[in-house]
């Protein structure tokens, strides 16, 4: 039988979501916990990759098991887990639906602040920038759902099949003092590092350093710039994964907490 696990994670010790030889994973974590659980290999199949230190406040993974556990697997597993992993439900599926090529849309934050705060450093990405430009950098963002095409926004375009992705919705929150800003979207999928990309040219444009024209230009030729240079990861966060069979409100909502 198949089941879907509903996880929060913290990615800051982590070199991301996907298991790697010689790094500390989050999958190669949960597979070390269950394995021991179970007291034999367990392989999980996560809902997609994020980048080291990024973090998912939903995530889901799903695990394949011959006979039903009989002993309080949620109780014990989260015991064993360490703080900074969470495991919030465990969802028995009918047939074999699958966690990654499932899923319908997802929807990513992204979290800056722009004062030196110790207690912000390893939920939100610190850009000691007092007058940026916040009106530009919303006009830009607002331009995100008008294309589909990502490829000016992707580190890596010509190693994938195509760069085409259906942003549903894009917004910029700033709070009154001006010292945290949110950035947020939506889409049926993301390219390798494409969101810490854009927020990097907001931040430019909010500089000064790019126009918004200049920004939807890149949107539209699809040109790919010589240099890219990605957002820091810390402020990344996987908020809401979708399935036509499954919408899950997260557990955790950071959007009050770091705004």
């Amino acid at each position: 039988m198949r089941y879907f696990f509903h996880i929060g994670y913290h990615g800051t010790k982590y070199s991301g979501w996907q298991k790697h030889a010689g790094v500390m994973s989050v999958q190669l974590v949960l597979e070390t916990a269950l394995g021991k659980l179970f007291k034999h290999p367990v392989a999980v199949v996560g809902c997609g990759r994020t980048d080291a230190h990024v973090h998912a406040s939903q995530f889901f993974f799903h695990v394949d098991v011959e006979h039903e556990w009989d002993f309080d697997l949620f109780f014990r597993l989260n015991k064993i887990l360490p703080d900074d992993i969470a495991l919030f439900d465990i969802i028995p599926m009918q047939g074999l639906p699958h966690a990654r090529f499932d899923a319908v849309q997802r929807t990513y934050d992204y979290f800056i602040h722009t004062y030196k705060d110790p207690f912000l450093s390893d939920f939100s990405s610190l850009y000691l920038e007092r007058n940026l430009d916040i009106d530009a950098m919303k006009k830009a963002t607002a331009l995100l759902p008008l294309y589909d095409d990502y490829r000016a926004f992707c580190k890596m375009p010509d190693r994938i099949d195509h760069t085409i992705c259906k942003v549903s919705s894009a917004g910029l929150f700033v709070d009154q003092s001006g010292d945290r800003i949110r950035f947020h979207i939506s889409a049926n999928r993301f390219l390798s590092k494409m969101i810490r990309i854009i927020v990097g040219r907001l931040l430019d444009i909010g500089r000064g350093d790019m126009s918004v024209d200049e920004f939807e230009h890149y949107l539209a030729s699809k040109q790919t710039p010589q240099i890219i240079i990605p957002a820091h990861p810390q402020g990344l966060y996987l908020s809401k994964v979708t399935y036509p069979y499954l919408d899950l409100a997260p557990r955790t909502n950071f959007s009050g907490f770091l705004f």
